[in-house]
């Protein structure tokens, strides 16, 4: 498996096998990998990927100055360990300062239709450094396809339209959510969680797993009570239509029913597709 830090190698040997006429995905992440980041390079290998570049880089532009981007966990060597199990050929480490120039002042932004609601509208310019870092990265790797999370449903649905919107021809691959014996969604910020919180948070997933189709009011006031009386701070409780993220009336196919809440300081998210 090759390592990356410096942008630039990583560019020429990327369009180096481009030309080459290997097939190369691209799997975002923050490090911090678990499984279901691993899922993310199986999903690029069962699409035939024959270069697979995982970059690995606690983006600064994403966060807001409240948020917790300097203790967000990082482990480069373990990353790297589980990469090369996984199967994944490349691994890119930039810093901020080879990602960013001191005087940048370009940026990728969604316009509001896409990132004015949900988790857009409660973390101010978080989508704007999640599209502008996104963008940057399939400059730099020259991706055929780009894997990311159903988790993360909203930053999915975004950069599925940046794609499309912006011509980068690339193919968005959307991996379904990977959960923990218990149903709780892997996540990296699930280190935070003690056991109480832990056990508090498997309300999200218990909550998705009861909403059936049908009048949505009633199945969200249900979840807000379901949330608070495991102790949990409600962000949100939505269902949206999963092209456009509008609120819906009721649940049906074609529907993503999110939720956001506080175990403790710790926010976390879960999402089902109907």
């Amino acid at each position: 498996m090759k390592m990356f830090s410096d942008p630039r190698k990583l560019q020429r040997w990327s369009d180096a096998r481009r030309m080459d006429g290997a097939k190369i995905a691209l799997v975002p992440t923050m490090g911090a990998l678990h499984e279901g980041h691993l899922s993310l390079i199986s999903a690029a290998k069962r699409r035939g990927a024959d270069e697979i570049v995982v970059s690995v880089f606690v983006n600064p532009t994403q966060f807001g100055p409240k948020e917790d981007y300097a203790k967000y966990p990082r482990d480069h060597r373990a990353d790297a360990a589980k990469c090369r199990r996984a199967g994944a050929t490349a691994i890119f480490f930039p810093t901020p300062a080879n990602m960013y120039a001191p005087d940048h002042s370009v940026w990728v932004e969604e316009d509001g239709a896409l990132s004015g609601c949900l988790c857009g509208a409660r973390r101010p310019g978080h989508f704007r450094g999640v599209c502008t870092v996104v963008a940057k990265l399939f400059n730099l790797v020259h991706p055929h396809i780009a894997v990311f999370g159903q988790k993360d449903f909203q930053q999915a649905t975004i950069i599925r339209r940046m794609v499309r919107d912006l011509d980068f021809g690339i193919d968005i691959v959307v991996a379904p959510i990977v959960r923990e014996s218990s149903g709780l969604a892997r996540s990296s910020r699930n280190a935070y969680l003690s056991d109480a919180e832990r056990a508090d948070a498997l309300a999200l997933s218990q909550s998705l797993a009861a909403i059936r189709e049908g009048p949505w009011a009633p199945q969200r006031r249900r979840t807000e009570r379901n949330l608070e009386s495991h102790g949990l701070k409600k962000d949100y409780v939505e269902a949206v239509d999963s092209r456009t993220l509008k609120p819906v009336k009721a649940v049906r196919k074609g529907t993503a029913v999110l939720l956001a809440a506080y175990a403790g300081k710790t926010r976390i998210i879960d999402n089902r597709l109907f």
